[in-house]
Parts: structure tokens; C-alpha cells; sequence
């Protein structure tokens, strides 16, 4: 969902000439532009494949929307570190292939140009300490450390607009409940993920207590998300029927956009008590906000950035330490736990402070004034801070910083290195054969009446592999040269200028010729 709207923003608010996209293929190029269509912006689209990176010049930034782009990296050396910079952003940052992922990243060919981007002072001070876990593990096996990367903090932006209140969808959600203007609605925006998002039960608890100190008002709870499976969904209805009775339960499907609309529009306050490391931003708070809904919210993560006192309600919480916490992660890196095992044992030793939740739906239901002030100040601080149309020029302006350490620093930067991981199979295994082709060198002969290339190309049905190593067309042509060429023969060279086809493609092509039957080689 970031990401989504992370490119709906960037499509309508970043300053370009055109707009460049890096995808493995046609397809992905496709959908880009598609989207880019969508928004109506008449800025050109031109398409990069990630084999060729360098063609994005003279884009100078790759942004890459997860913060492990250590492949990336490696994509890069071929064509040298200071070819261009690589730009990531945090999300999720508790799981095994993230943290993993640092480690990666930092082992890997990671410049001081290139760049996570913390979406907010919490994930800051993670990362950070991920970072140093690595370099103290790479500092003492191997001695030296490179720069890390830049870490600028910015925060994730939404299109506010689309969050703006729909009369028609709150009195769409009221009136098919019945509530009137003594009904206090509570809606959360969220998946619903007891073990990965939210425990459920301290809510219910605060919203019950809430209920039994409210006389002539009636508080119904809206939980507006996915059920990602029946234990969710069970936990969710179980905790409501145990833990609040007075309190209405109703669920909205958070896939259907119109529910989403009815939640945010049709309540009176918002509630995001999130207590799991699975959340780094939040950004259901800033939607609220700019429904204009005053928010009650766990003092968590990116919640203590974007939730400030005039806006909303942050909750005090207690977390475990890290001795507390060290037999989940063990389990966790040995594959004994899930993620939502992991995450979900972290919740449950994860309190937020019930009274003062509690208080602060009394407080909200109770005075109508002070819900349309937090509601208004909301508003106003979703457009002027959190808008894309302020968040991208932000992040444009530290791409172009990047562009200006590179400049600086990276003259002294390897043009190109070797990809360990990604060498030419017949490098590895150059011991596997007889003898390998020497580029340029012996000659090739056409064997009369060896056989049909179409006929063998077909047969052997490498159209259907979508990726075949040459076209067939390209085969017949090597193929009809070298009959050209008589029982002389001839060289890769002479071929490749006569036909002005790459060398390397018409000695791939001639070793085909020779597997199947239809060409010799003679070596020098």
C-alpha cells in the first residue's frame, strides 16, 4: 500500500522531464505506464531494463522501494560504484530477511552515495543499531569498515485527498446501523492481525470501562480491515464478546475502497493502539487525520512523530528489554518461530497504558468540541506535513544530495568490478569440458547436408523457454554464411564484420551448429 501510494504521488507531484522505469522486462515496463496513464499526466515514460541499468542516465538515483537492495548493488558493479546512487526506504524492519538483508548490504558493494531513507526517528534508531550489530561482526572478522550508507529521516506521505470526509458515505455507514447523534463510533483502519499488527483485548478493555463511565451515549467499535485468516478473525470476535459487551462490534471489508470511505467518514474518533515491531510508520493515523479524526494512538514507533498532542491521544507503553526478549529471537533465526510467533510473543509483552486509553475516549466522546479541534488540526497537519505533494520534493532534493556526494567522492571508485555470485558458468566450470572456444580463434566449416536449423529449432522447442540462449534467426543466418564461406570455412571475425552481428553472438551460434551436426571446428 505504500508503495502504491508512494508512485500515485510521484506521478503526480515530482519535478521531471520523464519519468524513467526500471523493470525486468516488458511486461513491467507495460505496467508502469499504465499506471503513469492513469493519473493523466502528460510526462513522457521511457523504459530500462534491469540488465542495462546504466540507460536510466541521465537519471542519477535508482530509488528502490524496500531498504535490502544489496542485489542492486551487486547489478551496479558490473558497470563500476559510481555509475549512479541507490536509494531505499524502510518499511517492515523486524523480519529475518531484512535484518539479514543489512548485513548484506553492508558485506556488499554499499557506497556512501547510496542511501536508506527512515521513515521515522524510531526506525532511525533501529536500523542504526542493525548496522552496528553488522559492522562489529565485520569489523572483527575483517578489520575495516566502509561508509554506510546516508539515512536521512522522511516520512511516507499519502494523497490527502483521498481521505478528505464523504458526507454521503457517513451517512451512508449511520444510517444502515441506526446511529444517531448520541452513538460514539471507534473505527481502526489496519489489517487485522491479532499476532502481526495489534493485540485486540487492551482496546476492548479501555472501550468497555469507556462505556461503563459514559451515561446517554453509546460507543460501537468499527474494525475497517482483512481478516488475513480464521484464527485472526475468531480472536478479533472472541476478545469483542468477552471484553466489551456493552460495546458493538462491526467488521468493514478493508479490501472494498467504498467501506474504507464509510469507516474514516462515518466515525467520530480513530484508534491505532498498535504494539508490534511489525509497524514502523503508521500510516492509518495520517488517513484519519486527514479525514479530519481526532486519533487515539499508541506512543509507538512512527506514531511519535506523526500523532502530536493537538491532534490526537498518544499512549504511554511498556516494552520488554532485550534479555527478555532474546529466546524469541534465537528461535525465530532457527526457523522454530514464525515471523508471527516472533512478533506476536514481542506483543504480548508489549502494555499500553489501559487507564489513560480509557480516559481518552471518554474525554473525545464527551466533548464534541475538542474531537472537531483534534479533528481540524489533524486536517491541517496531514496537508502541510504529510501530503506527497510536500514529501516529494523532499525526497528529490536529498537525491539530488546523493548526486553530489557521488560527484565528490567517487572518482576514486572502481570503474567496474567482478559479481561473485553472478560469474559466466564456463568461468566455474571451465574444467568440465575438453577444451573451450577461444574467441576469434580456429574455423568454422558447414557440413553439407547436415540438417535444417528451423527443423531442429522447432523440434527441440526452445521458443517455448521464452528466453532461448539465440534466435532462430539469428542461427540460420551464422548457418547460411558459413555455407556461403564453402569448404574453406571461416573465421568468428570475418563473420561477425561480413554480417555485422556481435562476435560473441556468432561464435554462440556456431557452437550451436557444431552440437547439432550442421558445422565443424577446426582449431588453430
Amino acid at each position: 500500500m505504500a508503495g502504491a501510494s508512494f508512485l500515485k504521488g510521484f506521478f503526480r507531484h515530482a519535478d521531471v522531464d520523464e519519468f524513467v522505469s526500471l523493470t525486468q522486462g516488458s511486461k513491467g515496463k507495460a505496467s508502469f505506464a499504465d499506471r503513469l496513464k492513469n493519473e493523466g499526466r502528460d510526462v513522457a515514460h521511457r523504459g530500462v531494463f534491469t540488465n542495462a541499468p546504466t540507460k536510466m542516465t541521465p537519471v542519477n538515483t535508482l530509488y528502490f522501494p524496500a531498504p535490502n537492495y544489496s542485489e542492486e548493488c551487486w547489478q551496479r558493479q558490473r558497470f563500476g560504484m559510481g555509475a549512479y546512487s541507490i536509494c531505499g526506504i524502510t518499511h517492515t524492519t523486524a523480519t529475518r530477511a531484512v535484518m539479514q538483508g543489512v548485513q548484506n548490504l553492508r558485506a556488499g558493494p554499499q557506497a556512501e552515495w547510496d542511501a536508506i531513507i527512515c521513515t521515522s526517528q524510531a526506525v532511525h534508531a533501529a536500523t542504526t543499531r542493525n548496522m552496528d550489530l553488522a559492522d562489529e561482526h565485520l569489523k572483527a572478522r575483517f578489520g575495516t569498515l566502509p561508509p554506510r550508507p546516508q539515512m536521512p529521516v522522511i516520512p511516507l506521505g499519502i494523497n490527502c485527498d483521498d481521505f478528505a470526509h464523504d458526507a454521503d458515505a457517513a451517512n451512508a455507514l449511520r444510517n444502515r446501523m441506526g446511529w444517531g447523534e448520541n452513538d460514539i463510533v471507534v473505527a481502526t483502519l489496519s489489517r487485522l492481525l491479532p499476532y502481526g499488527k495489534f493485540d485486540p483485548g487492551p482496546l476492548f478493555v479501555a472501550l468497555q470501562q469507556a462505556q461503563s463511565q459514559l451515561s446517554g451515549q453509546r460507543l460501537h467499535f468499527v474494525a475497517c480491515g482483512i481478516y488475513a485468516d480464521s484464527h485472526s478473525s475468531n480472536t478479533f470476535k472472541a476478545c469483542a464478546a468477552a471484553l466489551m459487551p456493552d460495546v458493538s462490534y462491526t467488521h468493514l471489508d478493508g479490501a472494498d475502497a467504498m467501506a474504507r470511505k464509510e469507516a474514516l467518514s462515518g466515525s467520530d474518533i480513530f484508534t491505532f493502539p498498535i504494539d508490534n515491531i511489525q509497524e514502523t510508520f503508521g500510516l492509518a493515523p495520517i488517513e484519519a487525520m486527514a479525514a479530519g479524526l481526532p486519533v487515539v494512538t499508541s506512543d509507538w514507533d512512527g506514531m511519535r512523530d506523526t500523532v502530536t498532542p493537538d491532534v490526537g491521544f498518544r499512549l504511554p507503553t511498556l516494552g520488554a528489554s532485550a534479555r527478555h526478549t532474546t529466546p524469541d529471537a534465537w528461535r525465530y533465526f532457527c526457523k522454530q518461530y514464525s515471523y508471527a510467533q516472533y512478533s506476536g510473543n514481542v506483543s504480548a509483552m508489549t502494555a499500553i497504558d489501559v487507564p489513560a486509553m480509557t480516559k481518552a475516549f471518554i474525554d473525545l466522546a464527551r466533548n464534541p468540541a475538542l474531537r472537531r479541534r483534534m479533528g481540524d488540526a489533524g486536517r491541517q497537519r496531514a496537508n502541510d506535513v504529510y501530503d506527497w505533494s510536500v514529501i516529494i520534493p523532499q525526497m528529490q532534493d536529498f537525491w539530488g544530495e546523493l548526486s553530489a556526494i557521488r560527484n565528490r567522492l567517487a572518482g576514486d571508485a572502481p570503474k567496474s568490478g567482478p559479481v561473485p555470485m553472478a560469474p559466466s558458468p564456463m568461468d566455474i566450470f571451465a574444467s568440465y569440458p575438453t577444451a573451450q572456444l577461444q574467441s576469434g580463434k580456429g574455423r568454422f566449416t558447414a557440413v553439407e547436408g547436415g540438417g535444417n536449423v528451423a527443423q531442429i529449432y522447432t523440434a527441440r522447442r526452445y521458443k517455448k523457454l521464452k528466453q532461448a540462449f539465440e534466435s532462430m534467426e539469428t542461427l540460420e543466418k551464422v548457418n547460411q554464411a558459413l555455407c556461403a564461406a564453402g569448404q574453406a570455412g571461416a573465421v568468428t571475425p570475418d563473420l561477425a564484420h561480413t554480417m555485422q552481428i556481435n562476435q560473441v553472438t556468432v561464435e554462440r551460434a556456431c557452437l550451436w551448429l557444431v552440437k547439432y551436426g550442421l558445422a565443424r571446428y577446426q582449431p588453430d
